[in-house]
């Protein structure tokens, strides 16, 4: 085995030759400042490596080498592009730079809207008491170079300050034009105290991406969050959640992904204020080289807070899927209410699913439980529906979508819920 600090110095030379391969971003103000402590963040870190213990069920090397795969660029034509039916201020991004030709007028979503890549110069913006802070928290226990990297490097990224109800749902979305586009965005929300905000993605983004939202919810404040994650087969990327929650703030957040080679999705929340809580789901569906890996921390820090994780992945042909899900309940956070729930469909043998769900406790009046299962369709049920008439394929399309529900029901709008339903239904009557 090799000795820890060896490693650890073979983990800071990749990252030394990952750093001198780029042009790192210039210019001054508290974008420099926040560059500069993540660029240090992450010398001394060095890049991941798959003898991590949070790397150990993915290996982490496309996502940090200095060279990009190249992935095809599917042409979806059988369908309308996600979330078109809902009327939403669009932001696009194309092989993660900012198409403002292409965008909505970003006054109309009733929020504060600005461009990473505007401000990043200025000395004084709202967006400096957030940048990079968030993402420096969730550095521990668990180190992220992966995120430290992207907030040292990232010149694209959109800012938004909602200080009441938005107008309507913002909407990034994420175009591909090239094969060996390598994208790295940094999103930042605030949600002012007793404000509401629906932000949705969708899109492959690119051959290689890696994106950081960094979200502070004040007091009373909600935020929903909907994405997709694009139809491209071949495409790799990381993409981590960092949001604290003040007394009784909202998070909403939900992932649907289908396809991909390799995805990484990392989820740090923290429930710093009294009453607050978080949700978050996914639903995903693998067939073939496909590797998809959600990564969840959830701290409780206050008293009387709610969480809830639900996590489904229905997997065929070899995919791989991935869930490492864990609660942290401080000694102050009484009546703790925590849920966890982790679970896969494998459509066939070669199918995997590696879960690690955890809880770590230190407080004695709270209500926390996790599960996780694995299986096949259930012969039983699937004979009740074909007995009843059903063709094989839409019998096993009703059980899958069955399976996914769960995940979908924490969808709080059940208009959006109700077209991503539709549209899980169109992509496996495609794969059946």
């Amino acid at each position: 085995m090799m000795p820890r600090a060896k490693l650890k110095a073979q983990k800071q030379d990749a990252a030394q030759a990952r750093l001198a391969a780029l042009s790192l971003p210039q210019g001054g103000g508290w974008a420099t400042r926040a560059r500069d402590a993540a660029k240090a963040r992450l010398l001394d870190m060095g890049m991941p490596v798959k003898r991590d213990e949070y790397w150990r069920y993915t290996d982490p090397r496309d996502l940090s080498s200095d060279q990009v795969a190249a992935a095809k660029v599917l042409k979806v034509t059988d369908e309308a592009p996600v979330f078109s039916a809902f009327d939403r201020v669009k932001l696009v991004f194309v092989d993660g730079v900012f198409d403002a030709d292409a965008s909505d007028d970003p006054a109309l979503a009733g929020v504060e809207i600005s461009l990473l890549h505007d401000v990043a110069a200025t000395d004084l913006h709202w967006v400096q008491d957030i940048y990079g802070k968030l993402e420096a928290r969730g550095q521990s226990p668990v180190e992220r170079p992966l995120a430290a990297f992207n907030t040292a490097f990232a010149q694209q990224g959109v800012l938004i300050r909602a200080t009441g109800k938005a107008a309507k749902p913002v909407a990034l979305v994420y175009l591909r034009s090239s094969e060996d586009a390598d994208a790295v965005m940094h999103h930042v929300v605030r949600v002012e105290q007793g404000a509401e905000l629906t932000l949705l993605e969708n899109g492959p983004v690119a051959a290689r991406f890696n994106q950081v939202i960094e979200v502070d919810i004040a007091a009373g404040g909600t935020l929903h969050h909907v994405r997709t994650q694009g139809r491209d087969h071949d495409r790799a990327g990381s993409a981590h959640v960092f949001a604290q929650l003040g007394q009784g703030a909202q998070l909403k957040s939900f992932t649907l992904t289908a396809n991909g080679r390799l995805v990484r999705n990392e989820s740090m929340i923290w429930l710093d204020g009294q009453g607050g809580s978080a949700h978050l789901a996914g639903a995903t569906v693998g067939d073939g080289a496909f590797h998809h890996d959600d990564t969840v921390f959830i701290t409780h820090g206050a008293q009387g807070c709610e969480s809830r994780q639900v996590f489904k992945k229905v997997l065929r042909n070899g995919a791989v899927g991935v869930f490492q899900g864990k609660i942290l309940v401080e000694q102050a956070a009484q009546q703790t209410d925590g849920y966890q729930i982790s679970q896969s469909l494998l459509l066939d043998e070669n199918a995997q699913f590696l879960a690690k769900p955890e809880l770590e406790i230190y407080a004695d009046d709270v209500k926390c439980s996790h599960g996780s299962t694995s299986g096949e369709i259930d012969p039983e049920q699937l004979f009740y529906l074909r007995a009843r008439g059903l063709p094989e394929g839409t019998a096993k399309m009703l059980l899958v979508l069955a399976f996914l529900a769960e995940a979908l029901d924490e969808i709080a709008d059940p208009d959006l819920a109700e077209d991503l339903r539709g549209r899980m239904e169109s992509w496996l009557q495609r794969h059946s």
